[in-house]
């Protein structure tokens, strides 16, 4: 009997990590449907969900060191606290700026997760991951020009 491959995700990972692209969806939609008086705070939102979950993939390449020693390089520990540093400038600008930043951000975010995700192991995850920064990044744009119009 062979051990399960854990570098795969598994039903429950898939299924969190799209649930998780929930409230971009609906935040984003928001934006333009909701009433006037509260896109700028839907846009808010939306932008404080995104710099959370961008520092969430950062800290994913600290687990991903504390699996190995050998590993822990100044390159893979400085870039899993970078998503989290521009999160929290992107916090500090205005909502459609900031939602701009957060878009670049997780794009940068899987960038680099595909040359470190395979040196791990992980590389299976990288097309879930491709489809979650497509939705993700998409709904802060279009969060962004809801909170502009």
């Amino acid at each position: 009997m062979s051990s399960p491959n854990h570098s795969v995700p598994s039903a429950w990972a898939k299924r969190m990590g799209y649930g998780g692209l929930v409230p971009f969806t609906f935040l984003a939609l928001a934006t333009w449907v909701a009433d006037p008086a509260y896109r700028a705070f839907c846009g808010s939102a939306l932008l404080g969900y995104g710099a959370v979950i961008a520092s969430f993939l950062g800290a994913i390449h600290w687990g991903l060191a504390m699996r190995d020693a050998s590993r822990q390089s100044l390159a893979l520990l400085g870039w899993g606290v970078a998503p989290s540093l521009v999160a929290w400038v992107a916090l500090m600008v205005s909502p459609a700026l900031g939602l701009l930043v957060i878009a670049g951000l997780l794009w940068a975010c899987f960038a680099a997760d595909r040359v470190i995700y395979p040196r791990f192991q992980a590389q299976e995850w990288l097309p879930m991951r491709l489809g979650l920064t497509l939705t993700a990044s998409a709904s802060c744009i279009v969060g962004a020009a809801g909170v502009l119009r």
